[in-house]
């Protein structure tokens, strides 16, 4: 994120944290985190425990004693206290770390609220030694309407016009809708990629997020990104697949984290 943008969302991510999520960063435990299964089978697969991890998005930490040599970087200074290990605030859209500095990059709920999806993703690429591996796992798919919650406020709150759009969320939320949208998208995609387009650009959808009223989660999330598009970026950029090795099993990809060893 370009350092302006970081002043915008400050408030939010760092002053207002607590108030916000609501939550007591220091009682929270890795295993009650609902990626924790996922994660430890990827730094067991892998075997990370002493090789040096990055985390992006780190919160408060909560990972940090799952390997040995842990670091976090995360947009809120107000959240170093909770480490032991190192942890360093992102100011700019450059991380504050050396290139190829990492065995593995961990990323979990973070990417669908970073403006500059773009320069984020690179910054991974750069992080990443050769022959180290990616856990990508942003909130997919992430709704337009959480920003304003129309999901759980009452039809009172709405004009005519956002009652409409209230009353199509349970429609717009079933899979065989957004299969209507989704896949005819992802087929002219694949069929570019086998075909040796290259997709260096991340496509996803910007988002208008919502930074004064946490209505649900994802309210605060700008993009939303549609995994078989996350695939089609890394392998664009020499990187494999393992979580989904097939082009069937990418073309199908709905939820769950991605796994990326680098070129």
């Amino acid at each position: 994120m370009h350092g302006k943008k970081i002043s915008e969302y400050k408030s939010f991510y760092d002053e207002r944290r607590n108030e916000t999520y609501k939550q007591n960063y220091e009682k929270i435990r890795a295993e009650d985190h609902s990626h924790f299964h996922n994660l430890k089978t990827f730094i067991d697969r892998f075997q990370l425990k002493n090789k040096r991890c990055l985390e992006i998005g780190s919160s408060g930490g909560f990972f940090q004693d799952m390997v040995d040599d842990y670091w976090g970087t995360d947009i809120a200074e107000s959240l170093a206290k909770y480490y032991h290990k190192p942890y360093r605030v992102a100011t700019s859209e450059r991380y504050p770390f050396d290139d190829e500095m990492f065995d593995a990059i961990w990323t979990i709920e973070v990417y669908e609220h970073i403006p500059e999806l773009q320069e984020a993703l690179l910054e991974i690429k750069r992080l990443i030694k050769p022959g180290g591996v990616v856990f990508f796992a942003p909130a997919w798919g992430c709704r337009p309407w959480a920003a304003n919650g129309y999901a759980i406020r009452p039809y009172s709150n709405f004009n005519w016009k956002r009652k409409l759009i209230k009353v199509s969320i349970p429609i717009r939320n079933t899979i065989l809708w957004r299969a209507v949208f989704i896949f005819p998208k992802r087929l002219v995609r694949h069929i570019l990629f086998l075909l040796g387009y290259r997709f260096l650009e991340i496509r996803y959808k910007k988002l208008k997020a919502n930074y004064k009223i946490l209505w649900t989660w994802d309210s605060d999330a700008c993009n939303s990104i549609d995994p078989h598009d996350a695939i089609l970026w890394f392998l664009s950029h020499g990187f494999e697949c393992l979580s989904h090795i097939t082009h069937f099993s990418a073309f199908f990809c709905r939820t769950g984290p991605l796994i990326f060893p680098s070129p």
